[in-house]
């Protein structure tokens, strides 16, 4: 059994065929699935998934890329959405400086009010950071996210950061790219203790091989799971069951 605790099933690319998505997904041993908001908009639509789905949670916040439209009256409304019992996390919230498709002020200002929203709530953090990771780090720190730890989802540093991470009570997420040739994620892969480590797909994004380039599925984990196990020398149930077990601490999840 594996958990995919980053999925955006909400995306367009899903309408013709969610429902069957999502069964396939559990029939493939995919125990849960944490939907991840980018704004209001695909929070509220995280929100109504998890109300329609038995193992299906949410997280809502704002992403870079939207934080300039990210309002006072915008920040209480993900605080309202929080109400709902199955959301389990803020985010996806952070900095990509890769893209820049919001001014760098306003990604800063976006990031450290959701992480006061979180502290505020008592729930973890999705962390996004693209080419900003020194300051992503920094300001986790300045802006007391250790209280609270989450994940830094599809992770894009080396094992100096993700130690870092860990002090700050950080997991770190694994997805598809670790499948991908001279991967930097997959040497973090080989090193991370097994304790820290989460998995992911980021669908509809970032599929594994021997799907990549293709629609990305939350059944698709798997690959990326077995890979990991393989470049380790563990036994997959292994890795499935410290994964699993990881993701539940983090997120409080139960069924």
């Amino acid at each position: 059994m594996l958990i995919d605790t980053h999925a955006h099933l909400d995306d367009p690319r899903f309408n013709r065929d969610r429902d069957q998505v999502i069964q396939s997904a559990f029939e493939a041993g995919i125990e849960a699935i944490v939907n991840v908001g980018t704004d209001l908009s695909t929070s509220r639509a995280s929100v109504t998934l998890s109300e329609q789905y038995d193992r299906i949670y949410a997280s809502v916040g704002c992403h870079p890329h939207d934080a300039s439209t990210l309002s006072p009256d915008g920040l209480s409304q993900i605080a309202q959405l929080t109400r709902g019992k199955k959301v389990v996390a803020i985010g996806e919230t952070g900095l990509d400086f890769y893209r820049d498709r919001s001014p760098r002020d306003a990604q800063r200002w976006a990031f450290c009010d959701q992480i006061g929203l979180a502290r505020k709530l008592k729930l973890p953090l999705i962390v996004h950071s693209r080419s900003a990771d020194e300051e992503t780090m920094r300001i986790l720190k300045e802006e007391g996210a250790a209280e609270i730890g989450g994940v830094l989802h599809c992770f894009p540093g080396d094992m100096e950061m993700a130690r870092e991470a860990i002090r700050m009570n950080f997991y770190i997420g694994l997805g598809g790219t670790t499948t991908f040739r001279n991967s930097s994620s997959l040497t973090v892969a080989r090193q991370l203790p097994l304790e820290w480590m989460l998995l992911e797909t980021d669908c509809p994004y970032l599929a594994p091989m021997p799907h990549r380039g293709k629609r990305n599925e939350p059944a698709y984990v798997r690959f990326t799971a077995e890979r990991i196990a393989s470049e380790r020398g563990i036994p997959l149930d292994t890795l499935a069951e410290a994964t699993c077990e990881n993701a539940r601490r983090l997120f409080g999840l139960v069924w």
